[in-house]
């Protein structure tokens, strides 16, 4: 059994890791902090070749561009190595393959990784966690799936555009299902009655 006693939470600083990635074909060694001054969306994912996997990855692929312009980098991360990751890129969408994503694979083949995030299970396997670092390395989200079922694209957008508001606007907080250039809530007392008199 794979036990890990570290428990992050929200609020800490994101581990750190170094590795092989793959990016436009080509093997890359990445590091986490590298990435400092953006934000990053950590997808973990069970394993390359299965069958939910790919339509997450191709999802996000496919709106990259919006992220981008939020200062935001993607990194998909799973327990293959970076040549299981390089065919699998080469491998067509109608095939099941992922074809050439826009953002890179990261090899977590020791699984040291998915262990310092906590989404290793007991079979080996990264289960479906999604993690927002902002632009200083904090945890500002996360979510953990199961194997089973895939996450929303939509919904990852708008809590990284709510996370990057709120950082902006530090005497605001976003409501439920707040999306941007709706109304936010001053966060005092007095001023909050106005936002929920409001709706």
């Amino acid at each position: 059994m794979i036990t890990n006693n570290n428990f992050i939470q929200v609020g800490d600083k994101a581990p750190d890791f170094s590795t092989v990635a793959v990016y436009e074909q080509e093997f890359k060694q990445i590091r986490l902090s590298d990435y400092l001054g953006k934000y990053v969306v950590l997808l973990f994912y069970p394993l390359d070749f299965t069958f939910v996997c790919p339509t997450e990855l191709t999802a996000f692929s496919d709106v990259f561009n919006k992220f981008f312009r939020l200062n935001t980098e993607i990194l998909g991360i799973s327990v293959d190595s970076e040549y299981c990751h390089l065919a699998w890129m080469q491998l067509d969408r109608e095939s099941g393959g992922v074809g050439n994503l826009k953002y890179p694979l990261v090899s977590d083949l020791t699984k040291k990784i998915s262990l310092s995030y906590n989404v290793l299970n007991n079979e080996g396997k990264s289960l479906r966690g999604l993690f927002i670092i902002d632009k200083e390395g904090i945890i500002q989200h996360f979510i953990v799936n199961n194997l089973d079922f895939g996450r929303n694209v939509s919904e990852t957008l708008r809590t990284l555009q709510a996370i990057q508001y709120v950082q902006a606007h530090p005497d605001e907080v976003c409501p439920a299902n707040w999306q941007p250039g709706q109304s936010t809530i001053k966060n005092s007392p007095l001023h909050a009655k106005e936002y929920f008199q409001s709706i």
